[in-house]
């Protein structure tokens, strides 16, 4: 039986960005059974029944109908996000110089830029096709799925001091390279060619896209016993595969079961797919009133709700241990880790670290704690800015990695082993 991180390695690999990993979700769920909603129509739900919906192509929730009313049960939620930093292609992209056409692009979310250059990139996203009507365009998603660019470094000869700290700047260091120039005369539309060749259309039914850089090596397992694994986007795709197959696998049947992944967590959950917008409040309602529910009766609900935030945390580095708490540094293949912040980053409190500790010990799966050195600011995720929506308990895990949002990150397979566990106990 394959193994819950073989599943993670595979599931990395088919979701280059954010459209993809939805698609990649949208695909496990109908495969188990969940039935596909769409926002705009009127539910008809059933007890029992497994159902899930999309917001924008890039968030995802899915949930089973409990037997018993929400205001009785409460929901249970796990919420993970689907995006990561990455770079997106700029309209007017292509720039011809220096004999190559390069691309222009802008930074989306943090990353650690050093980490982006000389790798084998490729493009993967959604693109816009004309449709019925001007209201209605039709989407398409597109991955390249081979090496088409890749941003060459600075030889060491021409800045002896790299190795001494080198200060990049986003608009002239981190610009793509596509191809090399020869019979190209001026600048062109090579990239909506390319586009509309992959895709099998005319490039006048191109109207626009969402392109996004990625790094095009696959995930591996690597450790002299395979007991870490590599991949880009583990941050934050590991808890979103972790909360799937928890739902997919769970075995409650009397509390309404929720899975969450929302978009653009990485550039602060503005949208209307991300945890800042009502749209996990307007899906539970909905959930409830279709369970005969009302206002009250909703508010009963969120009442006695419990959420799961979560999202990668991260694992004591052993060349940089002055970096973290003295006594709160979770160590790779310790376990899922409860992050905790005074200034309320994360939503953790005592009552709610209380439960996921418990909830692990139930399942036997190890518990480690996540606070900052002191002298280090620290950032927030889903679940404090979820609350601003909705005000629900709920706690802050993640399980630990080195090199968060590196093009390439490092996590324990242990780890995702015992995340996947304690969800589908949470879920059962």
């Amino acid at each position: 039986m394959k193994s819950k991180t073989d599943s993670l390695l595979e599931f990395l690999d088919s979701s280059p960005c954010n459209f993809l990993a939805v698609d990649t979700i949208r695909r496990r769920l109908i495969g188990a059974g969940f039935e596909e909603l769409n926002l705009a129509d009127a539910w008809q739900l059933q007890a029992g029944k497994k159902y899930f919906t999309t917001k924008n192509d890039t968030a995802v929730f899915a949930f089973v109908v409990g037997s018993r009313p929400a205001s009785e049960t409460g929901f249970r939620i796990i919420a993970a996000h689907s995006d990561s930093p990455c770079f997106r292609i700029k309209p007017n992209a292509e720039m011809l110089r220096e004999g190559v056409v390069s691309l222009n692009t802008e930074v989306y979310g943090g990353p650690i830029l050093y980490t982006w250059f000389d790798r084998p990139l490729s493009l993967a996203g959604r693109v816009m096709l004309r449709g019925a009507d001007a209201l209605h365009p039709r989407s398409v998603l597109i991955d390249f799925e081979r090496p088409l660019l890749v941003i060459p470094h600075l030889a060491i000869h021409f800045n002896r001091e790299v190795n001494n700290g080198n200060k990049l700047s986003k608009q002239k260091d981190m610009i793509p390279v596509l191809a090399l120039a020869e019979g190209v005369k001026e600048k062109g539309n090579m990239l909506v060619d390319a586009v509309a060749e992959r895709l099998g259309v005319d490039r006048s039914e191109i109207i626009d896209f969402d392109l996004m850089v990625y790094n095009q090596q696959k995930a591996v397992r690597t450790g002299i016993r395979g007991e870490l694994f590599m991949s880009g986007r583990i941050d934050d795709l590991s808890m979103a595969h972790a909360a799937i197959e928890a739902i997919v696998d769970g075995s409650g049947t009397e509390c309404t079961r929720v899975a969450a992944i929302f978009d653009n967590e990485e550039t602060g959950s503005g949208t209307k797919q991300g945890a800042a917008s009502p749209v996990l409040k307007t899906i539970l309602h909905r959930i409830d009133l279709s369970q005969g529910g009302n206002d009250l009766t909703f508010y009963q609900a969120i009442e006695r709700t419990f959420m799961i935030s979560a999202d990668n945390a991260h694992a004591t580095h052993p060349n940089y241990p002055e970096k973290y708490d003295p006594t709160n540094h979770p160590l790779m293949g310790g376990g899922p880790v409860i992050k905790i912040n005074a200034n309320c980053k994360y939503m953790t409190d005592a009552h709610s670290s209380a439960v996921f500790a418990e909830l692990c010990r139930e399942a036997d799966v190890p518990v480690q704690y996540f606070v900052n050195h002191s002298d280090s600011a620290g950032g927030s995720t889903l679940g404090n800015i979820l609350t601003s929506q909705i005000d629900i308990a709920g706690v802050d895990v993640g399980n630990p990695i080195w090199a968060m949002h590196s093009a390439m990150e490092t996590g324990s397979a242990f780890d995702h082993e015992c995340m996947v566990k304690v969800f589908t106990h949470f879920f059962s």
